[in-house]
């Protein structure tokens, strides 16, 4: 039994759910360090609060992926996972910039770093089974085409929500300041139309998209079918991590620093473009200039996910021609020297170019290690083995989290945007780890020809 050929159209179906994910995923990377600012969090402690993300994902996306591998129900496998991720991900969306409103039971800061690890919880809940999907119902020569459309949707989704608030108060008319001090409605607006658009994109996959079951796809590996006696437990978790494949535990290092770099992106991009490029003192945080340097880094963010979108389409041919494993070294690359050239940038406006060469290196890192892992894991494995995988995304956001605002503090003089330089060299250090791994997709390709 084999997998049949996927129309672009199906495909495009399966991940269209990414798009709202991504596009609530990307409002909260571009405006949550300035919420949690607004409530009262200096600069230096703003990876603290950040932590709480990559904490959830460490422990959430493993579970779910070893649930969602024995999980069949009148959904399929892996749908219900990621429609009630959606779900809770979008009632963290609608509550995290109104924290203020439970300031009588604790302070709004802890209620907004409450709401964030809700939402990046629900975030982890419903991608890593999105990943699963693509591997589960794609045969090996559609992967690259399945993990490339999803990285193209993920951009599309990411590019509308981190315009978004920018587009409310330029196009539109919408403050985006506070007499109060408060959070302004442009970002109360934004994150609650990214709610509906998380819930409903989601729902189109649900309810357009087919599953194989189990058995189908034990039929349709060339693994033997497990016996009933073996039956599996949430402890085979430690197992499955102790026996990764080789491929894998190469790839741990490559997504380590890429990782740590995107962190470093995400949490210190508006109190460095407000400090070093606006001029603006560290201790301004409620600023209308501000507010204008946040709603930048908005439009900045748009940029490399639109350019990651473009490329992405791109990327299928490009392997082809040059393999998986040098596209991923050129595209990172490229990214590292975009973010390092942003402390050389003499106005807002050049940083347009640096965001080109970082949504280059977003593309890649979306599909390149997927499509070079899947080829490595057992299919009856796949979602366990995709959520382990996350262990290497959250956890370099978690030491960076713990040192990162102490060294912008202590080392950097609060000059946060040499944390985006930091984040620069650890592309170009992930580049120099791709050349290790070993793709095994292509090398039965190349003994076959």
């Amino acid at each position: 039994m084999k997998k049949r050929v996927l129309g672009f159209w199906e495909i495009w179906n399966m991940s269209f759910g990414f798009l709202g994910i991504q596009m609530g995923f990307a409002l909260q990377n571009a405006n949550a360090s300035r919420i949690l600012q607004i409530f009262g969090a200096d600069v230096h402690e703003l990876s603290w609060f950040w932590i709480v993300a990559p904490l959830t994902g460490l422990i959430v996306q493993p579970i779910i992926g070893h649930y969602s591998d024995k999980t069949w129900t009148r959904l399929g496998r892996r749908r219900p996972y990621f429609l009630v991720g959606a779900l809770l991900a979008a009632l963290g969306l609608v509550l995290m910039p109104n924290a203020d409103m439970f300031t009588a039971f604790m302070p709004a800061i802890w209620v907004g770093a409450g709401m964030l690890m809700i939402m990046d919880a629900s975030f982890n809940v419903a991608m890593e089974p999105f990943r699963a999907l693509v591997a589960d119902n794609l045969r090996t020569d559609q992967r690259t085409l399945g993990f490339s459309i999803q990285t193209v949707l993920i951009g599309i989704g990411a590019v509308v929500g981190s315009w978004l608030p920018y587009a409310l108060t330029n196009l539109f008319g919408v403050s985006n300041s506070r007499n109060d001090g408060g959070v302004p409605l442009h970002l109360l607006l934004s994150f609650g139309i990214g709610a509906a658009i998380l819930v409903g994109s989601v729902l189109i996959t649900v309810f357009r998209t087919k599953e194989y079951s189990p058995e189908e796809l034990v039929l349709m590996s060339d693994e033997a079918e497990i016996p009933e006696d073996e039956k599996s437990s949430l402890m085979d978790i430690f197992t499955d991590f102790a026996k990764m494949p080789q491929t894998m535990r190469q790839l741990a290092w490559v997504q380590f620093f890429s990782w740590f770099g995107l962190f470093g992106m995400w949490v210190f991009s508006t109190p460095a473009l407000a400090h070093h490029i606006y001029g603006l003192p560290v201790s301004d945080t409620h600023s209308e200039a501000y507010q204008d340097a946040g709603d930048w880094v908005g439009v900045l963010f748009g940029v490399y996910n639109l350019v990651s979108a473009i490329f992405a389409f791109f990327l299928p041919v490009i392997a082809a021609r040059i393999g998986r494993k040098r596209t991923h070294v050129i595209s990172l690359i490229i990214g590292g020297i975009g973010l390092i050239s942003m402390y050389f940038s003499p106005n807002e406006y050049w940083l347009i170019l640096s965001m080109v060469a970082v949504g280059v290196a977003w593309a890649s890192i979306l599909a390149m290690p997927y499509a070079i892992l899947a080829g490595s894991i057992p299919a009856r494995k796949m979602g366990v083995y995709m959520g382990i995988f996350n262990f290497f995304i959250v956890i370099p956001q978690i030491i960076n989290a713990f040192i990162g605002g102490p060294i912008v503090k202590y080392f950097y003089n609060e000059n946060a945007m040499l944390a985006l330089v930091t984040s620069g060299v650890s592309f170009l250090i992930a580049a120099l780890l791709v050349r290790r791994v070993k793709d095994v997709d292509e090398i039965i390709e190349t003994a076959n020809e």
